[in-house]
């Protein structure tokens, strides 16, 4: 087999994911810590698709960064403008799109994201989130007298909606790439299900 087949045939299952995607947007779903922007960049650079963080978008629409928005302008109108960013970014498929911890429990964003994406939950265990969300001090949700109260607190509101996603993909101490492979070779296996489901 020639380097080219060979080339060829190791990109089939990226090409297939690509074409079943069409405009939809791959939409990494979690909680903070769990590794959608870094992952979702892998992915991105994987499937040869823009890589958009829905973070990033809402301070630059706002001007502010996001623990600022918490403190000037408060949780709710956070919410409703992260709501509108996505719902715009959702517009703009395929892409790799990261969201905000709290942006699926939104039941508007997340019909949009059923209707224009496909959601893939990165579910990661307390210990895995709570070491890496302790390197950060820019979580507002976690600007509290118990973090680690505060972190069950939100696994026990957020994993039952989470489950609601197209996929779901195990957060852990790995590589990035091991990660990007289980999402690509779940991908796959989705799109083929999906292909073969009677109209």
């Amino acid at each position: 087999m020639s380097q080219t087949m060979v080339h060829n045939a190791s990109r089939a299952p990226e090409r297939s994911i690509l074409e079943a995607l069409g405009r939809r947007s791959l939409v990494l779903v979690g909680m903070m810590g769990a590794g959608k922007s870094s992952v979702g960049r892998k992915l991105a650079i994987r499937l040869v698709l823009p890589f958009v963080d829905a973070d990033t978008e809402i301070e630059s629409a706002a001007g502010m960064s996001i623990p600022e928005i918490f403190e000037v302008r408060g949780e709710p109108e956070f919410r409703s403008g992260e709501a509108r960013v996505i719902a715009r970014l959702l517009e703009a498929g395929p892409q790799v799109l990261a969201t905000g911890g709290g942006a699926y429990m939104n039941p508007d964003t997340r019909d949009l994201i059923g209707q224009k994406g496909v959601s893939i939950w990165l579910k990661a265990d307390f210990d895995v989130l709570i070491k890496r969300i302790r390197r950060r001090t820019d979580r507002p949700l976690l600007r509290t007298a118990d973090p680690e109260a505060t972190l069950k607190r939100l696994i026990a509101e957020r994993y039952p909606v989470y489950t609601l996603a197209d996929l779901t993909i195990e957060s852990r101490d790995v590589s990035h790439e091991v990660i990007v492979d289980e999402i690509i070779e779940a991908l796959a296996a989705h799109f083929s299900a999906a292909e073969g489901s009677p109209a």
